[in-house]
């Protein structure tokens, strides 16, 4: 009896999931090549740094900072897309799950309005203390917690302001689905 009991809640639970199942409304794209916008992304240290037309209005960078610029293609319908953005070091780790810290802040152009990113310090974060059994280390991308994602707008770039040694690591989201609705 208790086994049936137990039987019923599992189905009923497998069920449930199932049916209350909904479709991810966003997914990576498929990397066909016809259809995968390829980002730009130029780096401007204080040293070499140089205006470009359209982001002359955005500081130049700071001494030990360096300036990103994501530039992306037009596309057909940026509706359906999004960019995710994470922001890192890659460095030599063991077995751990490492992070960093450091906080990513939205800033706005004076008189422009338009706004940038920046992080103006990463330092060693938590890790776990897990005693590896293999000694050996292995380069890894360390990202600090903050992650951003942003509607895909081709008209002007995203701009973010690292400090030196630090990456941007970008990826395009496409819609699979289609809305659904309540009534």
């Amino acid at each position: 009896m208790k086994l049936n009991t137990l039987l019923s809640a599992a189905a009923l639970s497998l069920v449930f999931s199932i049916s209350s199942f909904n479709a991810v409304a966003m997914s990576s794209p498929q990397l066909t090549g016809l259809d995968t916008p390829m980002i730009s992304i130029q780096r401007f240290g204080q040293t070499d740094y140089s205006p470009q037309e359209v982001t002359k209005m955005f500081p130049a960078p700071s001494a030990g900072m360096v300036q990103h610029i994501l530039t992306l293609p037009k596309l057909e319908n940026e509706d359906d897309y999004m960019i995710e953005i994470q922001i890192g070091q890659t460095k030599m780790v063991d077995c751990n799950k490492h992070r960093l810290n450091g906080e990513l802040k939205e800033r706005t152009v004076e008189g422009w309005g338009y706004n940038y990113y920046q992080v103006d310090e990463i330092s060693a974060g938590p890790s776990t203390m897990m005693a590896c059994s293999d000694t050996a280390k292995q380069s890894a991308f360390i990202q600090i917690p903050d992650e951003l994602i942003l509607r895909y707008d081709s008209r002007l770039p995203n701009v973010f302001y690292l400090p030196e040694g630090t990456e941007i690591r970008v990826r395009t989201w496409k819609v699979d689905s289609t809305y659904q609705y309540s009534k």
